[in-house]
């Protein structure tokens, strides 16, 4: 097959899959591994594609930051799912960090009835949901951030140095097949870092949407982790690429 020829395939795939693996390009083409690389190196270049661990996206799959009321509406039944199996695996008396986010939201929901916890979040939402807990609760105040409703800047940081607490659930915007996880800001990147410095057990919470993604700003590997909590919509070849990395749930 003709280089042009492949690297319209590659296109192709992207446009309907939105990501490509290359070895299995490789395989259908019946070509070597390197030659795809260099045809992806070459894509990229152009500005057709980015490349991840193991292959590449499109560009319009780099995450964002999205409005709390679209992520309201997205996804909901998954983020419940996710929500019930983390629960579940909260101790009695735990201190509990609840990272900002639509999924930790319908966390709140679900432990705001307990009497022996202590949970601390930057989420506005989440803090008017846990008003009438009767856990104590920890909001940490701060920049309010437009649109999304987490709070940030140097009041978020301080007061996370200086806590410790027994788990946190930390949202994503992305995480890739490499196993990397990525948020759309550098500052969103280190409170987020902060919350996992304080913490005994480090979960994530994410639905199918936010894998093999990428965002702008580091934030760890999966491999620093105790664990992903996800839904059951996450593809086969993807899940246990993730396995060999960290604990999925």
């Amino acid at each position: 097959m003709l280089q042009l020829e492949r690297r319209q395939h590659i296109m192709n795939k992207l446009g309907v899959q939105g990501t490509v693996h290359i070895e299995r390009i490789a395989s259908d083409l019946g070509v070597s591994s390197m030659t795809i690389r260099r045809d992806l190196a070459s894509l990229e270049k152009e500005g057709k594609l980015v490349r991840s661990h193991g292959g590449a996206i499109l560009p319009e799959r780099m995450a964002q930051e999205i409005p709390y009321q679209t992520k309201l509406s997205s996804y909901k039944d998954e983020k419940e799912l996710i929500a019930k199996k983390a629960a579940e695996i909260i101790p009695a008396n735990a201190k509990v960090l609840l990272d900002s986010g639509t999924t930790n939201l319908e966390i709140a929901k679900l432990i705001k009835t307990r009497d022996d916890l202590l949970i601390v979040t930057n989420d506005a939402k989440i803090s008017m949901e846990l008003l009438n807990s009767d856990s104590e609760v920890i909001s940490t105040g701060g920049k309010l951030q437009k649109d999304i409703g987490a709070f940030m800047g140097t009041h978020v940081q301080t007061l996370l140095k200086q806590i410790r607490v027994d788990m946190v659930f930390l949202g994503a915007n992305a995480i890739d097949l490499n196993g990397d996880i990525s948020t759309p800001s550098m500052e969103k990147a280190l409170i987020k870092k902060l919350m996992l410095e304080s913490a005994t057990m480090k979960w994530v919470v994410a639905d199918h949407s936010k894998f093999n993604r990428r965002a702008f700003a580091h934030v760890c590997h999966l491999s620093t982790i105790n664990g992903i909590i996800t839904d059951n919509q996450l593809e086969q070849d993807d899940r246990k690429k993730l396995e060999q990395e960290t604990n999925l749930y």
